[in-house]
């Protein structure tokens, strides 16, 4: 199984999976499409059921129950893309077996476990890493590997174990994918996303989350007859932004605290941007932050004028805590799984968004599970082929019957 999980991890890394967030369609890259047709070929060939891709590049497949009588049927999902931010085009995945718990140099930069200290936990394992110049990709081709892998295992063993449907989504890292997911191809009562996070992890809290853009307008008159008269946006914007609590900084905050978080701006004189996502585990909490903003906007306009702020705020996403507690057995199935192994399973709040939380919004709940995974969305990513192959052994334990 750990050389079937370490060939099906370095062939999907290789395959530049970039979203886009500068598109308004899905997939957001063409190049999705080419880890899709890959994943197809190999579905087909173990042999899987009802596969489909779709003309928005999601994969669908089953593996029917070969248990009789049983009508028990789960899910696993993993997305292919990459982030836009930094670099997934020609990967060069580095093997090191046997590590040694010393720094791991790397083009321009090294992993040093003075500043990255779960090293030192990882020696004696394997590790892949990147050349330093790209992310890995483990963010999420370690989920795809994963559910490929645990696909593999059932095909060649024929273990008794229930219905499996998986799913292969674009666009994660953008949140614009989800949305086209057809879950009338994926007919299961909940599932689970194998997407980032400790081995032992089960995350089933998200931030709420939504968009703030604020808009200055100012005017724009010759600096040499500007007195009284001009009203320079960029300025404006910057005093708009020092109004908000600095302890509220993503810079600031931990494990349930929210944020507001400044991700963009762009002025002149006579007019400015500035874009903000706005975090909360907590709706109220969430509610209270976007009040913040709408105080700053207030105060802008009686100072420089009607009009002068124009603040758009839009919802995100939700935390699936509170459909996730009200249908527990999906945890309990997790926690069981991890258990059954030996291992002590944990659960923290992802300070984030995944796909399973608008899916859990949709009608399935869907918590996730980790992957093994590193240091993700940057040149430092790396993963543990050894904790990916317990996150195997876990989701084979979920897809037996109870």
């Amino acid at each position: 199984m750990k050389q079937t999980l370490l060939n099906n991890f370095l062939r999907y890394v290789k395959i530049d999976t970039m979203s886009n967030e500068d598109t308004n369609q899905t997939p957001s890259t063409q190049k999705q499409f080419n880890l899709a047709k890959v994943l197809v070929e190999e579905l087909k060939e173990l042999g899987l059921k009802d596969i489909h891709l779709s003309d928005n590049c999601f994969v669908y497949a089953t593996l029917p129950s070969n248990i009789k009588g049983n009508r028990e049927s789960i899910g696993f999902i993993a997305h292919m893309d990459t982030i836009p931010g930094f670099s997934g085009t020609d990967v060069k995945p580095n093997v090191i077996e046997n590590y040694n718990g010393k720094t791991i140099p790397l083009k321009g930069i090294e992993l040093n476990p003075k500043q990255f200290p779960f090293l030192k936990n990882l020696k004696g394992k394997t590790l892949i890493t990147t050349d330093g110049t790209t992310v890995l990709g483990a963010d999420d081709k370690a989920g795809i590997a994963i559910i490929m892998t645990m696909l593999s295992h059932y095909v060649k063993t024929n273990e008794p174990h229930i219905e499996i449907h998986v799913a292969f989504t674009p666009d994660e890292e953008i949140g614009s994918g989800i949305e086209h997911f057809d879950l009338t191809k994926f007919p299961c009562s909940y599932a689970y996303t194998i997407d980032g996070g400790e081995y032992n992890m089960i995350n089933y809290e998200n931030f709420n989350a939504a968009s703030a853009t604020i808009q200055i307008q100012g005017l724009d008159i010759h600096p040499g007859s500007a007195k009284n008269q001009m009203k320079n946006a960029s300025e404006i914007a910057m005093e708009f932004h020092q109004m908000l609590p600095k302890e509220q900084k993503p810079e600031c905050t931990d494990h349930y605290e929210g944020f507001i978080h400044l991700t963009h701006m762009e002025g002149i004189v006579g007019e400015a941007k500035l874009s903000y996502i706005i975090r909360d585990h907590d709706k109220g909490l969430l509610e209270k932050k976007k009040c913040i903003l709408k105080e700053a906007a207030s105060y802008i306009n009686k100072k420089y004028g009607k009009d002068t702020a124009s603040l758009t705020i839009k919802d995100s996403y939700f935390n699936m805590a509170e459909i996730i507690k009200q249908n527990p057995e999906c945890l309990d199935r997790a926690k069981q799984a991890i258990e059954s192994l030996g291992i002590v399973p944990t659960a923290s709040p992802i300070r984030g968004g995944t796909d399973g939380a608008r899916l859990t919004f949709m009608g399935l709940p869907t918590p996730n599970l980790g992957t093994g995974g590193y240091n993700c969305h940057g040149p430092y990513e790396f993963a543990c082929l050894e904790e990916m192959e317990i996150v195997t052994n876990i989701i084979i334990e979920i897809s037996k019957t109870k």
